[in-house]
């Protein structure tokens, strides 16, 4: 029989305070985190800093890293979105070529109608906000959009911060699209009110077949997820 060896826990109080030089970081009884790839873990915000640090102090006495997703976002920013940043934008702004907010059922009719519904104020507030008129499309197969949206999209994440950018990433491939992610990042709407418009049509095809038990804990986890990044942006936000 294999026995999977756990971390324990061996620290008493995780607390947040003033980084030297700027910034905050997380103490565990006094010594400061580090990432996996040992760089400092200097967060950008109090706030931040205080959410990971009760993450920490939340452990039982064997660590369980699934229960610290915000230690995890911000060990992603530094030592993977800092190194990478140029193919994260990149990745992200490939979002807005293909964005779901833009692709419309041809029939039924009720279908697009909710869709319009749910969608249409995304895609007014992306032109309101970064000047990036996306034009929906009827249809599955793709039709590209215009060159100058899509580079003020790609603007948009040039101008977020590596902390914000990580969470970002999450909140756009969790919703499959890139005025969703940025709407949450941005507290357009409730997280809440953006994921559900964020799956319009996995909710028609529920009321027309029923529900998937399987389908609908897969939800769950990636509504999870969703919210906790839109938290995560928040706390990372500059006050």
């Amino acid at each position: 029989m294999v026995t999977l060896w756990k971390a324990r826990r061996f620290w008493k109080e995780a607390t947040a305070g003033p980084a030297e030089g700027g910034g905050w970081e997380v103490l565990l009884d006094g010594r400061p985190l580090r990432t996996p790839a040992k760089a400092p873990l200097i967060l950008p915000t109090e706030a931040l800093a205080r959410a990971i640090a009760a993450e920490w102090q939340a452990q039982g006495e064997e660590i369980d890293p699934a229960a610290m997703p915000m230690t995890r976002t911000a060990n992603t920013a530094i030592d993977r979105v800092r190194a990478h940043r140029a193919d994260v934008e990149r990745e992200l702004a490939g979002y807005g070529e293909t964005d779901l907010t833009c692709y419309r059922a041809e029939a039924p009719q009720a279908l697009a109608a909710l869709q319009a519904e749910a969608w249409d104020p995304l895609l007014d507030w992306a032109h309101a906000r970064f000047g990036a008129r996306l034009l929906p499309v009827e249809g599955i197969i793709h039709q590209p959009q215009d060159a100058r949206a899509l580079a003020a999209l790609a603007e948009a994440l040039a101008a977020v911060d590596e902390f914000r950018l990580a969470a970002l990433h999450e909140l756009v491939t969790l919703s499959g699209s890139l005025v969703i992610g940025l709407a949450a990042a941005e507290g357009m709407l409730a997280p809440e009110e953006l994921w559900q418009r964020s799956r319009v049509d996995e909710e028609w095809q529920i009321a027309q077949w029923g529900r998937d038990e399987e389908a609908e804990a897969a939800a769950a986890l990636k509504r999870e997820a969703f919210l906790t990044a839109a938290e995560f942006c928040r706390l990372a936000a500059p006050v």
